[in-house]
């Protein structure tokens, strides 16, 4: 059973996590803006699904292979940087940020919550995250470390929605007033394919292990 006072600690820290502006905080302000709020608890509801994937990773050892190789890590950050591209071109050159009833559109609220799913599997940091994060919380004498470890990766997730959905709410909110105006349509979805581009292009730039 894990020790109350580090649950404590735990959920503190995975809250101050959650708060602070990442590519997940800025990719769910973009779809609120520029969608509204379903898009982006969608977008919300996904970035909170994806964590289940390191979660269970970290727990059987996967993400070590990400710690200890330099190709699959490379491999896997350049995959997701060229997803988040892929994703923010075809926002860009989408024709209507709201579908189309009948019709298939590229941005409708299942598609983003799948895309934001893959996106976050396809980053290499979160999993390196969860790997480092978890287990020091763990102690080996309370049971059996991967039931820990999954535990709590479900805290975090129940911690951080909040915080995902609250964001959603607020930017879904900006998003519905200005989209009343049709002229700020066009504008917001070059936007958020700016933004989006921009995330992968970030996540692309070299850097030190």
């Amino acid at each position: 059973m894990l020790d109350p006072s580090k649950l404590i600690i735990f959920a503190s820290a995975s809250m101050i996590l959650a708060i602070t502006p990442g590519p997940d905080i800025i990719y769910t302000l973009a779809r609120g803006i520029t969608q509204g709020r379903k898009a982006a608890l969608y977008a919300a509801m996904g970035f909170n699904i994806g964590p289940i994937f390191h979660t269970i990773c970290a727990a059987i050892g996967l993400s070590a292979v990400l710690r200890s190789s330099a190709l699959a890590y490379q491999g896997i950050k350049y995959l997701g940087a060229a997803y988040l591209i892929y994703i923010g071109i075809q926002t860009w050159r989408s024709h209507s940020l709201t579908p189309k009833e009948g019709k298939t559109d590229f941005l409708n609220p299942k598609a983003i919550f799948k895309q934001t799913i893959i996106c976050n599997i396809l980053n290499p940091k979160v999993a390196l995250f969860f790997l480092a994060f978890l287990p020091q919380f763990v102690d080996p004498a309370e049971g059996s470390v991967g039931i820990q470890m999954i535990l709590l990766g479900v805290l975090f997730i129940i911690v951080c929605f909040p915080v995902f959905a609250l964001v959603a709410l607020f930017s879904g909110t900006i998003g519905d007033h200005l989209k009343k105006n049709p002229k700020i349509e066009g504008r917001l979805k070059k936007a958020a394919g700016g933004v989006l581009v921009s995330l992968g292009l970030t996540l692309a730039i070299p850097e030190s292990r």
